[in-house]
């Protein structure tokens, strides 16, 4: 588990999405016989010290609703994760989306650090210090502008480059990834 210098760190699964271009619920996708959800589960929880799901209810975990309201998004997700890490003393929040059933340890110790950071190109994997929670809480309050990218303006996170990893946004992706046989450390 990662935490090093910086203290706990609270992994998060940012779950709440409509799946629309997927087709269906997205997270309970099967990939080598096992849920989108819970590969990002198991991925995530090898950095972290405590792992929650955010967006949806998934019995076995401690499942966050949006903050502060339903269906805000990635950015509600990550405002209930960011609550969550501060009332619980961690330091901060590691987090990936439901579709990217794989997080390399180089990748986060990449984040894991001063400030936020988030990957390139993937801005839902990204480190956020708990203490950016009344931050996010007021740019959600300010803006219409619910975009992650709006986020990003205002954080202004260290970008990480990208190493390739699978992400599944259609139906085609999660098939060509089942036949590639390219696990990437997929069990």
């Amino acid at each position: 588990m990662a935490g090093g210098d910086d203290g706990m760190v609270l992994g998060a699964v940012l779950a709440g999405g409509g799946s629309r271009r997927f087709g269906s619920d997205k997270a309970m996708a099967l990939l080598h016989g096992k849920s989108l959800l819970a590969h990002a589960l198991e991925a995530i929880g090898r950095h972290a010290q405590a792992v929650v799901v955010c967006g949806r209810t998934e019995a076995g975990f401690t499942c966050l609703a949006d903050r502060p309201e339903p269906d805000l998004g990635p950015l509600g997700g990550l405002n209930a994760a960011l609550y969550h890490a501060a009332a619980h003393g961690f330091a901060g929040v590691l987090c990936t989306g439901c579709d990217m059933p794989v997080f390399p340890d180089a990748l986060a110790q990449a984040l894991i650090g001063d400030g936020p950071a988030i990957v390139e190109d993937q801005y839902l994997m990204g480190y956020w210090p708990a203490s950016l929670a009344s931050l996010l809480d007021a740019h959600l309050a300010e803006h219409q502008d619910r975009s992650v990218r709006g986020w990003l303006a205002v954080a202004q996170p260290r970008v990480v480059p990208a190493p390739e990893l699978p992400n599944i946004n259609t139906q085609e992706d999660l098939r060509r990834l089942e036949e590639s046989g390219d696990g990437r450390g997929l069990k």
